[in-house]
C-alpha cells in the first residue's frame, strides 16, 4: 500500500501544527520537525489512524537536521511512496528593533531558522529523493516581508527574501531535470500566531509598525492558523503548483 509523504517544519504550534492536523489521514505519512513534540497531534493521529512521526530538532543547527532527514529518506522504500512533499514552515522573528540595536544571537537565530534551515533541508530532500519516480514538491512558507521591507525586522525580511530567491534558483534547477520537483515559495498572509503577538507587544519606540499590527488584530483581519493551512494545502494540490515559483495565498 502506497502513502503520500509530508515533511513539515515548525510543526509543534501555529501554522505548522495546523498543517499537520489537516494532513493526518490514513493514506498519509507525516514527519514533523520542531523543538518540541506536540501531544495533541499524537492523539489526533491515533484517532485518525494516521502515521505521524515527530522529531525534536533545533533548526538553528540546520546541518544536523538536514543530515538526519537525508539519511531517513534514503532508508525509505520509494516504491511505497505515492508522492513526497517538504513544507518549510518554521520561522522566527528577533525582538523587533532597528538592526543596530538588535541582539546578535537573536539575529543569527532568525536567519539560521528562516533561511539556512529551509535551504539545507531542501537540499537534503532533493538529493535523497532524486532517484524516486513519485512526484515531489517543496513548499516554502514565505512572507510579504520578503518582498516589502519593514523597519525593525531586518533579519526576518532578509531570511524571507532569501527564501524567495533560493526558491527561484531551485525551480530553474529542477525544471532541467527529468523528474524534477515542483517548488514554490508562498506568502501566507497575516496570521494570528505567537509571532503576531510578539510584534504587537514590541516597543513602539523601536518598532514603528507596531500600531499597524495591533490594528489588524483589533479589526479581526488576522487569518487563523487553520484557515491559513487550508489555503496553503489547497495551493499545494493545484495542478499549476510551481508553474511560478513565487506566490501568495491571496492570488
Amino acid at each position: 500500500m502506497t502513502t503520500h509523504l509530508y515533511i513539515v517544519t515548525g510543526s509543534s504550534r501555529g501554522v505548522g501544527e495546523a498543517l499537520v492536523a489537516e494532513l493526518l489521514r490514513p493514506e498519509h505519512t507525516v514527519l514533523g520537525l520542531a523543538r518540541h513534540h506536540n501531544e495533541v497531534l499524537e492523539q489526533m493521529a491515533a484517532r485518525h489512524s494516521a502515521h505521524l512521526t515527530q522529531w525534536a530538532v533545533d533548526l538553528s543547527s540546520p546541518a544536523l537536521a538536514a543530515q538526519r532527514l537525508g539519511e531517513w529518506l534514503a532508508r525509505m522504500d520509494s516504491s511505497l511512496v505515492a508522492s513526497a512533499t517538504l513544507i518549510n514552515n518554521a520561522g522566527v522573528v528577533s525582538t523587533p528593533a532597528p538592526l543596530g540595536q538588535g541582539h546578535l544571537a537573536e539575529l543569527s537565530n532568525a536567519v539560521r531558522v528562516g533561511l539556512e534551515a529551509p535551504l539545507m533541508l531542501s537540499a537534503a530532500f532533493l538529493h535523497a529523493t532524486d532517484p524516486w519516480t513519485a512526484p515531489r514538491r517543496v513548499l516554502n512558507v514565505s512572507s510579504g516581508l520578503g518582498r516589502r521591507a519593514m523597519a525593525g525586522s531586518a533579519a526576518y525580511c532578509a531570511a524571507k527574501a532569501g527564501m524567495d530567491h533560493f526558491t527561484r534558483a531551485m525551480s530553474l534547477e529542477q525544471a532541467a531535470r527529468p523528474h524534477g520537483a515542483r517548488v514554490m515559495s508562498i506568502a501566507p498572509g497575516v496570521i494570528d500566531t505567537d509571532m503576531q503577538r510578539q510584534l504587537r507587544d514590541a516597543d513602539a519606540t523601536l518598532f514603528p509598525e507596531r500600531a499597524m499590527f495591533a490594528r489588524l488584530h483589533d479589526e479581526g483581519q488576522l487569518l487563523s492558523p487553520r484557515a491559513c493551512a487550508q489555503k496553503l494545502l489547497a495551493r499545494l494540490d493545484r495542478a499549476d503548483f510551481g508553474s511560478d515559483p513565487i506566490g501568495d495565498v491571496r492570488d
